[in-house]
């Protein structure tokens, strides 16, 4: 992804509003460890995401309740991978975007498979969804999604290589990503969730998979309510 300058105040929307290149890609890649998985394993189960302080006083979604309404045994299929099952499920609690008195809190969580990895998070700012395309690239595209304004919009994972002793950590960009920001509530009064799909081994990912993992996570999400079954719009790829 080429990136563009911004100025201030787009700087601000887009730290709030979307996760952004490195929030959506975030994985690590141990040199020294080869985790297979076999058919005879088993699905994996969520763990970690416990809520945080103030989260069920706020009415927060937190990460375990993420990896849980994604960690869905069609999951695969939604993917267009049958049978393949989820090597890690995993949730984030303790996140937030943007520090002082503009820190937002920020939970995820992440499904990953031989094939794709997929996340899913809620940021708790106070940007609207829509009009965000403005700044999410060219390829942005703006959708209705479950009767919130939503938005498409193409970025890349940011891999991060370590040692098991913690020496020779390097970065360097990773793979591309296809992500989707469906607003909060259906009125776009601030905040949002975040959808986003990678191949783990490099290729675009079909953003459309999106779609049909957001249709069917999103109103599992505790405190979601669609308020519609309406069929939705055929993003571009």
């Amino acid at each position: 992804m080429t990136e563009k300058p911004v100025n201030a105040w787009g700087q601000a929307i887009a730290a709030f509003a979307v996760v952004g290149a490195i929030g959506v890609g975030l994985w690590a890649q141990n040199e020294q460890a080869d985790r297979g998985t076999s058919a005879a394993e088993t699905a994996a189960v969520c763990s970690g995401g416990a809520a945080e302080k103030g989260d069920k006083a706020a009415g927060r979604v937190y990460g375990a309740q993420l990896c849980k309404a994604l960690n869905q045994p069609e999951l695969a299929t939604w993917l267009g991978t049958p049978g393949e099952l989820p090597k890690s499920a995993s949730g984030s609690g303790d996140g937030s975007l943007g520090s002082g008195l503009m820190k937002t809190p920020y939970r995820s969580a992440r499904i990953e498979f031989d094939t794709y990895t997929v996340t899913i998070a809620a940021s708790y700012d106070k940007m609207p969804v829509a009009g965000s395309e403005s700044y999410l690239g060219a390829d942005a595209h703006p959708q209705k999604v479950l009767r919130r304004p939503a938005v498409f919009y193409s970025t890349q994972t940011m891999g991060v290589s370590f040692r098991l002793d913690g020496k020779d950590t390097k970065s360097a960009p990773g793979v591309p990503a296809e992500a989707l920001v469906v607003a909060l509530d259906p009125k776009d009064g601030g905040g949002s969730y975040e959808l986003a799909v990678w191949r783990n081994h490099g290729g675009y990912p079909d953003r459309t998979v999106l779609l049909d993992i957001a249709e069917h996570v999103l109103p599992v999400v505790p405190g979601f309510d669609s308020g519609s079954t309406k069929p939705q719009d055929t993003p571009s790829s």
